[in-house]
């Protein structure tokens, strides 16, 4: 394929070859030769496909809500051609054999390259996960989310340390659940979409229980030398206790983008752990994501169905879907001038490609995998569930305006396209493959 005449995240216009899977050329004034497909990019900005490091696609056990085919074409149409899949599946992602039933799962049926992290509980087998060819370790859970899969600091030490020995990173979900208001669930929470039940969740998972638990991450991570990563961050404080050490961090789109503003809108579908901040600790840490305080932003994608999420409070599952609009929601933000291209650019590819080392991904260079995204940053429209693909069928972000791509490749194939004028999508053969084990 020879992309044409498209624009770099930092301005260059540049014409684009991609041959056996890699681009072969970042040129001026390329030709095409026999046989190569030729994308007039025009008017486009060409993007490196973004990494999810953080995605929850629910197989093994959780299919009615997401496999590994409805997951992949969701984040293919959004522009993400790499994800890391979360260890809280049913069985857990704790041993060897638990890995390879998911490593099977992926490898049939993802349409984009994918990483599986292992994950810690009382049990876990660190032998025979290691023995796999893990992204990373993690999320290890300081308290309990979807699969109650938390742990104490001594077995979260011991994790760091088995971790530090065989140089894998360890994504943390810092939160200090001895710092929840339990007071605030105790009294009538009213109905799903009262103002009361949908506001009590950030209530008791309190602000300083993350800046806490993140604190102490950090300086655990630091005590035994582990790479610590700390995953949706939701609060300033939170960034802050990351800034100036070795440990990095990352931030959602939903916390990026709404608040408890939101939560009477959003009902217990706006449950998620952690959850949503007030306006002003928004603002603050979109600030400090335009700042560069932040490293990476990754979606937490965690979907659950409809009646799930329509129960009361203390049923409803935690958790929302946003893989496909990562890019979008980041590009829209672009557009009206609240964040700069080469930055989405950094904290959704280039650095996440860093940070775990992808070697080959993340950028625009000869040599590098082609995984690129051609986007029309003039052409933004509105999200709607309905145009969405994951299983969930649902997004908390409906309404808001998004920049969708028009063509995704992963590794030079065209995984996703949309025609710009009609607006049909259509979807290329399973192609994954784990980025650890190439």
């Amino acid at each position: 394929m020879l992309i044409t005449g498209a624009a770099l995240a930092d301005g260059r216009v540049r014409d684009v070859r991609v041959r056996d899977g890699v681009i072969d050329a970042v040129e001026e004034g390329l030709d095409p030769v026999a046989g190569e497909r030729v994308v007039d990019g025009r008017g486009r900005h060409l993007l490196p496909g973004a990494i999810d490091i953080h995605v929850h696609f629910r197989e093994p056990g959780g299919s009615h809500k997401e496999t590994w085919e409805t997951g992949s074409k969701s984040a293919a149409a959004g522009g993400v051609t790499t994800v890391v899949d979360q260890p809280n599946t049913s069985p857990p992602t704790v041993d060897g054999d638990a890995f390879d039933r998911k490593a099977a799962l992926a490898a049939d049926a993802s349409l984009v390259d994918y990483g599986i992290n292992g994950g810690v509980v009382a049990d876990w087998d660190p032998d025979t996960l290691f023995d796999r060819p893990l992204f990373a370790l993690g999320e290890v859970f300081l308290a309990d989310s979807t699969g109650e899969m938390g742990i104490d600091l001594d077995l979260f030490s011991e994790a760091l340390a088995e971790a530090a020995a065989r140089d894998v990173p360890v994504t943390v979900h810092a939160e200090d659940a001895t710092l929840f208001d339990e007071s605030v669930l105790s009294g009538d929470l009213g109905g799903v979409g009262t103002a009361a039940a949908a506001d009590a969740w950030s209530a008791y998972r309190t602000a300083a229980a993350e800046a806490a638990a993140v604190e102490r991450a950090v300086a655990a991570g630091a005590e035994s030398d582990a790479r610590v990563h700390i995953a949706h961050t939701s609060t300033p404080e939170g960034i802050d206790a990351v800034a100036g050490t070795d440990a990095t961090c990352e931030v959602t789109p939903h916390h990026l983008f709404l608040s408890r503003a939101d939560t009477d809108r959003l009902g217990t579908f706006g449950r998620m752990n952690p959850p949503l901040r007030s306006e002003s600790r928004r603002a603050a840490v979109f600030e400090r994501l335009r700042d560069g305080d932040v490293d990476v932003v990754a979606t937490d994608h965690a979907p659950h169905t409809v009646a799930e999420k329509r129960q009361g409070l203390t049923d409803a599952p935690s958790g929302v879907p946003g893989v496909e609009t990562l890019y979008p929601l980041l590009l829209e933000s672009v557009r009206s001038g609240e964040l700069s291209l080469e930055r989405v650019r950094d904290v959704v590819a280039a650095t996440p490609a860093s940070l775990f080392g992808l070697d080959n991904k993340g950028r625009i260079e000869a040599g590098a995998d082609a995984d690129l995204v051609l986007v029309d940053l003039t052409n933004p429209r509105e999200i709607e569930a309905a145009a969405l693909h994951s299983k969930a069928e649902w997004t908390p972000f409906e309404g808001l305006q998004g920049v969708f791509p028009e063509l995704t490749l992963v590794r030079g194939e065209p995984v996703y396209e949309r025609d710009p004028v009609t607006g049909a999508a259509s979807f290329g053969e399973s192609a994954g493959r784990n980025v650890r084990t190439r």
